[in-house]
């Protein structure tokens, strides 16, 4: 349906591919950041609850919440490589 419909208006399969990149590619970083961004603001936030209720504990409090949010980020780098890939290597 989408090949005739391209036929029918004069654009090429290269071309719906190309959208597709960058569509792709746009989604892949917007969706990976809201994620991450989101992640890291919770983990935060439980933190500083955390530290307040046991100041104590601030070393290992914050210590575990650097490494959640270093894994939460990952997944960030992870979606830009993917956006990287789908911009420069998919032709």
């Amino acid at each position: 349906m989408i090949l005739e419909a391209t036929q029918a208006t004069g654009i090429s399969g290269e071309q719906v591919i190309t959208a597709a990149r960058y569509l792709g590619a746009g989604l892949s970083i917007g969706l990976g950041a809201i994620g991450a961004g989101a992640g890291e603001g919770v983990a935060a936030g439980i933190a500083c609850q955390a530290i307040a209720r046991n100041p104590e504990q601030y070393g290992t409090i914050f210590r575990t919440m650097i490494i959640g949010m270093a894994i939460a980020e990952s997944t960030t780098i992870y979606a830009l490589v993917i956006s990287i890939l789908l911009l420069f290597v998919v032709k």
